[in-house]
């Protein structure tokens, strides 16, 4: 498996220009393609080319990869972001945020010109919400009131805690997650807007209808679908 996300990373290559601000994903297959853009900057194969991060994690790879950093109120426009999912389903529409950065992610994705998701074939579902559960960011001082609002979508929510610390899971934003399980999810951009509409909830991992463009990994090559 780790092949397939080495191999789809670099195939994402090819959508790379000089002069280009590219939005950098968090996760493991976006890690390897974060590397390879770097060694192409050292190599000077690539020029002005800038990285915007959605987390510290891809902050600091970019940084130690040699790729120049800028913040999203630093620039005009993002020209293309790439990033991972956790789930594809046959329209496009995805399930991210297992990295925690789900929120810093749709921001600067939706601004992107194109947004270039990378996976390999274990992320295909027929629906949203069949392997993973939906992250949802919270104020943390209204986590359990959320959790119980998230059960009148016949779901149920849990608090993620932390491996190799005590307590929960805390964002780069300050803020606590939430994975909820639906049962079903038939609509999922209904879905998105609904769950950002309960106060307190800062963002949810559901990005309906935003990718433009998924590469994904197989044992067959890298198979390219586009919205």
């Amino acid at each position: 498996m780790e092949e397939l996300k080495r191999t789809v990373a670099k195939e994402a290559l090819e959508f790379i220009e000089d002069d280009m601000v590219i939005g950098l994903g968090t996760g493991s297959t976006t890690a390897h393609f974060i590397e390879y853009l770097g060694k192409l900057i050292m190599e000077e194969e690539l020029e002005d080319v800038y990285g915007v991060p959605t987390s510290h994690q891809s902050r600091l790879l970019a940084i130690e990869s040699g790729i120049p950093i800028v913040s999203l109120d630093e620039v005009d426009a993002i020209d293309i972001a790439v990033d991972g999912a956790d789930e594809v389903d046959p329209n496009l529409n995805l399930i991210k945020g297992r990295g925690g950065a789900l929120t810093m992610e749709k921001i600067i994705e939706y601004r992107a010109g194109t947004f270039l998701v990378l996976v390999d074939e274990s992320k295909l579902v027929e629906r949203l919400g069949e392997k993973m559960p939906v992250p949802i960011e919270v104020i943390p001082a209204a986590w359990r009131a959320i959790a119980e609002e998230i059960e009148v979508f016949n779901a149920e929510a849990e608090l993620r805690m932390a491996e190799k610390k005590d307590g929960p899971v805390v964002t780069d934003n300050g803020n606590f997650i939430l994975d909820a399980k639906f049962h079903r999810i038939e609509d999922p951009l209904d879905l998105e807007v609904e769950l950002n509409n309960i106060p307190g909830v800062v963002e949810n991992g559901i990005f309906a209808d935003i990718a433009d463009i998924v590469l994904i990994g197989t044992k067959d090559g890298v198979k390219r679908f586009e919205r």
